[in-house]
């Protein structure tokens, strides 16, 4: 069969190659990704129609602030020991993620309508569809935009800290629009990076963990820009 030359000078037998590679690998990126979303909503709401479970999390400082911060462990662990921990316990540790992310964020339940938070996702999934969807098939490098976006995150980060002390209500509207445009450039730029990092994974134990973190890392995208986007599209309870 005669190998026809194509893009970089590699055979078409090598572009189907890498095609099913990246394939396969952001299957599995968006396949544990949507996996943990389902279980993070499913465990929100189950949390806030409980009141025993609220009651338990939102009662004392130190159970809410002590699931915050095993969120914060949780993913420097996945982040961090992907080389130490086997495929199974990634896994298990992604999903308690997904638990414990959907229990402290179940108060939205509480302070939002239902059809307004049921909007919102429907938009926040729109917009990481179509930012996702960019991200994989621009040739653009979004290397540069990736630096630019992550400034933005740390600005955030600390504006949010300030804000703690402040209580702006202006400075909260701030912090939630340069949120939004941030996480919808991060999408764009953490898919973009993944299907590179697809290329790169030499044996089939490595691209599952890699799954893993990059279901991680667009679900922390996701979850983001759903939050900051609910600030505006969301209608509170009276």
């Amino acid at each position: 069969m005669q190998n026809f030359e194509l893009e970089g000078n590699r055979t078409y037998e090598q572009e189907l190659s890498i095609k099913a590679a990246i394939t396969s690998f952001m299957t599995k990126v968006y396949g544990w990704m949507t996996f943990a979303l389902v279980i993070t909503a499913l465990t929100a709401f189950a949390v806030a129609n409980s009141e025993q479970a609220l009651t338990f999390i939102f009662s004392s400082k130190y159970v809410f602030y002590g699931l915050i911060i095993a969120e914060f462990g949780l993913v420097i662990a996945i982040s961090a020991a992907i080389n130490k921990l086997s495929y199974s316990v990634l896994s298990f540790l992604f999903v308690l993620y997904s638990l414990i992310n959907g229990a402290t964020i179940s108060v939205i339940f509480l302070a939002y309508t239902m059809s307004s938070i049921a909007n919102t996702f429907v938009v926040c999934a729109a917009m990481f569809g179509s930012m996702s969807v960019f991200g994989f098939i621009t040739k653009k490098d979004l290397s540069g935009l990736g630096k630019i976006m992550i400034m933005g995150l740390i600005g955030i980060i600390i504006a949010s800290i300030v804000n703690i002390f402040t209580a702006s209500s202006t400075f909260d509207w701030i912090i939630s629009f340069i949120g939004v445009i941030v996480f919808v450039g991060l999408t764009a730029y953490d898919t973009q990076k993944l299907k590179n990092m697809s290329l790169t994974i030499n044996n089939e134990e490595m691209a599952k963990k890699l799954s893993i973190i990059g279901a991680l890392t667009l679900y922390l995208d996701f979850i983001n820009l759903f939050l900051y986007l609910l600030k505006f599209l969301g209608n509170k309870k009276n």
